[in-house]
Parts: structure tokens; sequence; C-alpha cells
């Protein structure tokens, strides 16, 4: 966890396999009960190649990203993601960040986050950390 915070700074990169376990557990989880995030036969009939990863998966994904570079106090403030390719099971969803912005006074920083998979971009958009001891 880096001491200091100022734009233009990387966040180190995050890799997640996506397994049919995770797609399913994550839709299970936030109560997600469309049929296309667990059941293959539903998903492709609705013509897409397998189940999916829903958006609250990803949000939460993206959140621990932001997370772990930041710290156990931090606090997501500000979340907007926008998806795009799909992430199936088989491929590998690796999320990169980097600080845009970095409030003093708020002690807050804007990251501008990217999710790719063997597809293309599955998500991309920025969170606002609240941050705990944190410097420019």
């Amino acid at each position: 966890m880096p001491t200091e915070c100022e734009p233009g700074q990387t966040l180190p990169e995050m890799t997640i396999p996506v397994t049919a376990t995770l797609v399913a557990g994550g839709a299970i989880a936030t109560r997600d009960w469309s049929l296309v995030h667990h059941d293959t036969a539903a998903a492709e009939a609705a013509g897409t190649q397998d189940i999916f990863m829903n958006i609250l998966t990803t949000n939460g994904l993206i959140g621990r990203f932001v997370t772990d570079w930041a710290g156990p106090q931090a606090e997501l403030t500000d979340v907007s993601i926008r998806l795009g390719a799909p992430n199936f099971p088989g491929d590998t969803f690796t999320v990169t960040g980097t600080v845009s912005e970095f409030d003093e006074e708020s002690a807050s920083a804007l990251i501008e986050v990217t999710g790719t998979n063997g597809i293309g971009t599955h998500a991309s958009g920025h969170v606002r950390v609240a941050l705990q001891g944190r410097k420019r």
C-alpha cells in the first residue's frame, strides 16, 4: 500500500481467472437470478456463447482492486462503471487503474479503471475513494 498518492500514479494490475463458479456465485451472491448468469443452455438460447458475469460482480471486483491498493481504511464513495465485452468462463479479467485526481483537503482520489479480457474491454469507468493517512 503506497503512502503517497498523485495524479498519473498507476495501481498494481489485478488478474482474476473467470470461472463458471465465479460467474454463477457472483450472480447468486447479488441475488441476480437471470438464467444467463448460471444456466449455459439459457445463455446460449439468448445468443451468447456461455454464461457471463453480471455487473454487480464486476463492480465488486473493481472495488476490490481499488481497496487492495488503498488499504483497509479506504472507503469507496462513487463507482461509475460501463460494461462492454462479456466476461465468459475460461477467460482472464485484468483490471488496471490510474489516479486521475487527488484532493488533499478531503484525502480522496479519483481512479480511472479499465477491465479487459480476451475479447476486449469488459468494463471502464472511475472510482472515487476516500483515503486514510495519504498525502501528495
